[in-house]
């Protein structure tokens, strides 16, 4: 199937599996420029606005893989990336050669340059192209796109990832992109500790929590996380933008690839255990992870550790 494009050269047929918090106005940005999508979601309800703005169902990826030449997906985890790509009902066997695969899903390093490897024998590239920014990043359209794999096929899919991400960066080959979203989960988890050891502290000192959080905010120890996660804390809203339990799996990730590389995470370490106390309350994996402060608060013997 040669690749359909505008005269701007922009891939006009585009597959998109994964149609959770992320991946609806992700592939939403997509319909609003004019670009045909073809969806797969393992819960059909998942996909009704996006099919209600105009793509198209498809009940298998084998069946979004017979639409198109790019494929994006954003799934949960390793294996449901290898599920949507290879398994009997699985995109690859039907992506026609010359296609590209772009997961945007926060997966093992390891695995995806094994995947690559897998594509590459059918004529298909694999870019790894995880995001952060959360759902606001992308509702908005800002999220930074960090894409590893080859750069010829990079630059074909750019404008594409353009409409979804403000950030968009070629960081290297085969696995790159998913190795510094490793690096970037460090940063979120650990950045957490702070902001939540910082706050009961503010707290126990009598502070101003609002005022708190402005005035340090466009300080050395400011932060994104300070700013929006510290405010949902203070407001008492643990509701996610992301999940303990995903960030947990990240964590996972993150280990394995440091256990591969003989580095020691002991930050990392401590923000799993914080996160796992939360994670022993009922439901507390499905809050936000600024809900790391019941643990704090449990350590500190405060009254509204709940």
């Amino acid at each position: 199937m040669p690749m359909s494009k505008s005269a701007a050269g922009e891939v006009r047929r585009i597959g998109f599996i994964g149609t959770g918090i992320m991946g609806v106005p992700m592939a939403g940005h997509l319909l609003g420029a004019g670009h045909h999508v073809y969806c797969h979601s393992r819960t059909r309800q998942k996909a009704d606005a996006l099919i209600a703005r105009g793509a198209t169902w498809c009940e298998t990826p084998a069946d979004v893989g017979h639409n198109c030449d790019l494929l994006i997906t954003i799934v949960t985890d390793t294996p449901d990336v290898e599920a949507v790509l290879f398994n009997e009902y699985g995109a690859a066997a039907t992506l026609p050669a010359g296609a590209c695969v772009v997961d945007m899903s926060t997966i093992s390093p390891a695995r995806t340059r094994e995947f690559a490897g897998r594509l590459a024998v059918r004529d298909v590239t694999l870019l790894d192209a995880p995001v952060t920014g959360g759902d606001v990043g992308a509702r908005n359209a800002t999220l930074t796109i960090m894409v590893g794999g080859d750069a010829a096929a990079f630059e074909r899919v750019r404008p594409v990832l353009e409409l979804m991400g403000r950030n968009v960066v070629h960081v290297g080959p085969s696995g790159s992109g998913q190795a510094l979203k490793a690096c970037n989960q460090i940063l979120c988890a650990v950045n957490m500790i702070g902001v939540c050891e910082a706050l009961t502290l503010a707290q126990r000192s009598g502070l101003d929590l609002p005022l708190a959080i402005q005035t340090l905010a466009s300080g050395a120890g400011g932060s994104w996380a300070w700013q929006n996660l510290g405010s949902k804390i203070v407001a008492d809203d643990l509701e996610p933008a992301f999940m303990i339990k995903l960030i947990q799996k990240d964590l996972r990730i993150v280990q394995e690839t440091a256990q591969a590389a003989t580095i020691p995470l002991p930050g990392t370490a401590l923000a799993q255990q914080l996160f796992r106390a939360v994670e022993a309350e009922p439901g507390g994996g499905e809050l936000g992870t600024q809900a790391m402060i019941r643990a704090i608060r449990k350590l500190a013997g405060s009254d509204d550790a709940r």
